[in-house]
């Protein structure tokens, strides 16, 4: 399957084209979300690809819509491009496997982050503060040490380019309101445990993890993307040892390469060896496959 770096999609108008998705308007009531294979870190795109990421998220996120679907409704309409509007039919080679035809929501001004285990932001946040987003966590935690409970973090959304920042709940609750707030943060943390012990029975570690909602007619709804490694942090749980960073199924690999290599999290970025783009891809190809139980052809 070759690489999709960006879409040109002549028979609707382009929305928006992110970090990783391009968004198509379809209707006014519907939208096309199309997962490319770009890959970014540090809120800066790489300018090469990794092949098959697109269709990674994308089928990952399709998985944890349905297992959730008791919990939260979702965007979907349609994920087969079987299913799509006829004038996308001469694009089905690029869209397969990658692309989603979704109601228009309007999303939350929050991320909706929920972290299990001290690492990432939280954990500088903690070393400076003893808390994370208003969170008053115990003395002596490690880096990458289990919490006693997980808590619900939110963010800012940042533009293409900025870097979001952790908010407090009381922050987040303003944004939205008491009822909604509540509503998120209770929908977030049931999503967080019943992912976190589906995949800790399957070897892996849900650290921390970003959800998405939108509203459409008053109703909360899961929008974007889910528990894939992009937005989370997924580590093997063999081997697990706290007070050090962890081993990933996830693009934290990427990072610590860029770390390595000097990098100044300002564009441009520099192009990625063939080593780092396939050992990437496989970081991504081995949680798909043991989340899901299944292998992409």
């Amino acid at each position: 399957m070759h690489a999709v770096i960006e879409t040109d999609i002549k028979a609707y108008p382009l929305l928006s084209r992110g970090k990783v998705r391009d968004i198509y308007a379809l209707s006014p009531e519907s939208l096309l979300l199309v997962t490319t294979d770009r890959i970014s870190a540090y809120d800066v795109i790489m300018p090469d690809p990794i092949p098959l990421k697109g269709v990674i998220l994308n089928q990952i996120t399709l998985f944890w819509m349905e297992q959730f679907k008791d919990l939260i409704p979702n965007h979907l309409l349609a994920a087969d491009t079987a299913d799509f509007p006829a004038p996308l039919a001469p694009y089905a080679a690029d869209l397969a496997g990658r692309a989603v035809v979704a109601k228009r929501a309007k999303p939350l001004p929050i991320e909706c982050i929920v972290r299990g285990f001290i690492t990432g932001s939280g954990l500088k946040d903690y070393q400076a503060t003893g808390t994370v987003c208003g969170h008053a966590l115990p003395a002596g935690l490690v880096e990458s040490q289990i919490l006693p409970e997980p808590i619900f973090t939110p963010s800012t959304k940042a533009e293409l380019g900025a870097h979001d920042e952790n908010i407090t709940r009381d922050a987040a609750r303003e944004l939205l309101g008491t009822a909604l707030f509540d509503k998120v943060e209770a929908t977030s943390l049931a999503m967080y445990a019943k992912a976190r012990d589906y995949a800790r029975e399957r070897g892996i570690i849900i650290a921390d993890t970003k959800f998405e909602f939108g509203l459409l007619d008053g109703e909360l709804i899961l929008i974007d993307e889910v528990l894939t490694p992009d937005s989370s942090r997924f580590w093997p749980a063999e081997g697990y040892v706290a007070g050090k960073s962890q081993p990933s199924y996830d693009k934290q690999y990427l990072r610590d390469w860029l770390t390595a290599v000097g990098f100044n999290k300002q564009p441009p970025a520099p192009h990625l060896p063939e080593d780092v783009v396939a050992k990437t891809q496989e970081k991504y190809l081995t949680a798909y496959a043991v989340l899901t139980g299944k292998k992409l052809a």
